[in-house]
């Protein structure tokens, strides 16, 4: 059956100059309609509460509330929301977050019109829209090695952070309420997995990569 209404749009960005642009492209677009602007996360929120748009447009570098941040909110209370991130940024962790988010697509500034309004109708319908560079930036993200550290048990993390404060095994199994074979064994196994040649290194490793608060 075809739509006998317009597609209503929010569109949200910190720039007045960039809202200006998007408003007259979708006055170009009868299937499309402006219903509301925000200019940061927190307004988006409150606007998407009072206007419930059907595609919201979002920038995701902003004052007060970012893109992201306001793409949780807003999908966290109302999970029915579509919103299409628009930005001039494709870094690997920016597209991650925004996607895991809640952001049904991810677009860059430079898209033209016809492909901007076509994204917006898919959003619509429930379809995604990834710009090229971010579905690259994706695979780069996918095909990263794991974080070093990443394979470490709760248990191993709790006995790491006591080497590193520099406590003995003995002492780290009467903290722990644990034998000192048991703290020798996950020693041992924090510093295979790290790749570390002693528990001095693995210590070293552990402070320079952040693996303990």
């Amino acid at each position: 059956m075809a739509r006998t209404e317009p597609i209503r749009v929010l569109i949200v960005d910190d720039h007045a100059m960039v809202r200006s642009g998007l408003a007259a492209f979708l006055r170009a677009y009868p299937d499309l309609a402006l219903v509301g602007e925000a200019a940061d996360g927190r307004e988006a929120l409150a606007q998407f509460g009072a206007l419930t748009p059907d595609v919201v447009l979002m920038d995701l570098v902003m004052p007060v509330v970012d893109g992201v941040q306001a793409i949780h909110d807003i999908r966290s209370e109302y999970p029915e929301a579509r919103i299409l991130a628009l930005t001039s940024f494709a870094e690997d962790e920016l597209v991650q977050r925004a996607l895991q988010a809640g952001a049904l697509g991810y677009l860059l500034k430079n898209v033209s019109h016809v492909q901007l309004a076509e994204a917006i109708c898919a959003a619509h319908a429930g379809r995604p829209t990834l710009a090229p560079e971010a579905t690259q930036a994706l695979i780069q993200a996918m095909q990263a090695p794991p974080a070093l550290g990443h394979d470490l048990t709760p248990r191993e993390r709790e006995v790491l952070q006591l080497l590193v404060q520099g406590y003995s095994n003995a002492e780290i199994a009467a903290r722990l309420i644990i034998t000192e074979a048991t703290v020798k064994t996950h020693v041992s196994n924090i510093i295979g997995k790290l790749g570390a040649a002693s528990r001095t290194e693995a210590v070293s490793l552990a402070l320079r990569h952040h693996l303990v608060t």
